[in-house]
């Protein structure tokens, strides 16, 4: 993979592992080493979920400031448009995916994070977008993607303010999904993926793109897309082995092939 961001598969579950040190500041290289990490992991009919994780210290402590400080208006929409499509490429992964927060998630860290389906951190993780105290706002789809999970009074509070929030406040609002002691972030997002990687892949598509399509939507078409979906789920292997085991065995019991 990358020099900065590596991809390792273990069991069915693939870690996206973002490597620069001291605080995986998301330059260029790495914005450009995620989106083919985010391309790799959705093609490979192996991996059934993914985890994006930072390692032990930091998850991603935001943009390269000094990289991005003398740009121009016009340097700046080229880049922030390349910065978007590898994370789009993120949130487009067509499998359970969940950030391991340790640290910081600030800034591009915090919007990476909210590309994922979850997000579990320590207990010491701060998350924020402080982009307001640089004189600018969100670029990476911190005003879009937040108010979509939290709501827009708070994501507001986040934004106007720059303020750090602690893990047990994101806690409390639905920033983030589970808290750990933070020694324990990786092995929890592990344990989180790990009920879906043996589950119904192409299934588990249909769901995420069905919710994720439908929340940009009006309820009748997003009803159309969650039909449709269903709808093609009978065409599918999974299908009728997962209603053959219901019938014979009783729920839960069906062991998928991904088909």
């Amino acid at each position: 993979m990358g020099d900065l961001v590596q991809v390792a598969a273990n069991r069915a579950v693939a870690t996206i592992r973002l490597d620069r040190p001291p605080m995986n500041a998301l330059n260029a290289q790495v914005q450009a080493e995620i989106a083919a990490a985010a391309e790799q992991v959705s093609a490979d009919p192996a991996v059934r979920a993914v985890i994006i994780y930072g390692g032990p210290k930091v998850f991603a402590a935001g943009a390269d400031i000094k990289e991005m400080s003398g740009a121009s208006y016009s340097q700046m929409a080229v880049r922030t448009r390349r910065l978007q499509d590898s994370f789009t490429a993120v949130a487009k992964i067509p499998k359970p995916v969940v950030a391991a927060i340790t640290g910081y998630a600030l800034g591009g860290g915090l919007e990476l994070a909210l590309c994922a389906d979850f997000r579990i951190a320590g207990e010491s993780a701060r998350v924020g977008q402080p982009e307001v105290l640089l004189g600018v706002i969100p670029g990476a789809g911190g005003t879009q993607r937040l108010p979509r999970l939290i709501g827009p009074a708070r994501a507001k509070d986040i934004v106007y303010t720059g303020r750090f929030v602690g893990a047990a406040e994101a806690l409390a609002i639905g920033l983030l999904d589970q808290v750990v002691p933070d020694a324990e972030v990786y092995a929890a997002a592990r344990d989180l993926v790990a009920r879906y990687a043996g589950g119904p892949a192409i299934a588990l598509r249909a769901a995420k793109q069905a919710i994720d399509a439908g929340l940009d939507v009006d309820l009748d078409s997003g009803l159309e897309i969650e039909r449709l979906n269903f709808a093609g789920l009978f065409g599918t292997e999974d299908q009728q082995t997962g209603m053959r085991s219901f019938i014979e065995n009783g729920p839960g019991k069906a062991t998928f092939a991904g088909r």
